[in-house]
């Protein structure tokens, strides 16, 4: 599959939970006056703990997880990359992305599943 499809899928599965995540940190700040509004649709509805905030960002973690796997031995060779670097950056990006979104759904993943446990 093409790797920027993937990394867009990533994005896709992370932001809801990035969102409310944002919205909570605003929140405490009083940065904005809406934060409150989507804090409160995440915790009137029981199924978006699990399947926005659970479900999709571990999605995105087990796929992230396969993809730089798979993706550790692809064959690039280190001196075509410093001979191409525009090239380089243009191929490298998704995989970039990918690893960026990934990281930030273990986070998100951490971030929730520690909030679960405290309460």
């Amino acid at each position: 599959m093409d790797r920027r499809i993937i990394a867009a899928t990533q994005l896709v599965l992370i932001f809801p939970a990035a969102i409310f995540l944002a919205a909570v940190v605003a929140r405490h700040l009083q940065m904005l006056q809406f934060t409150q509004e989507i804090v409160t649709w995440y915790s009137v509805r029981y199924w978006t703990l699990w399947v926005l905030l659970i479900g999709l960002p571990f999605a995105a973690l087990f796929n992230g997880c396969i993809v730089l796997l798979l993706n550790s031995n692809d064959g690039t060779d280190e001196g075509q990359i410093a001979k191409q670097p525009f090239a380089a950056i243009r191929t490298q990006l998704p995989i970039r992305i990918i690893a960026a979104a990934t990281l930030a759904a273990g986070l998100i993943l951490v971030v929730v599943v520690l909030h679960m446990l405290a309460n």
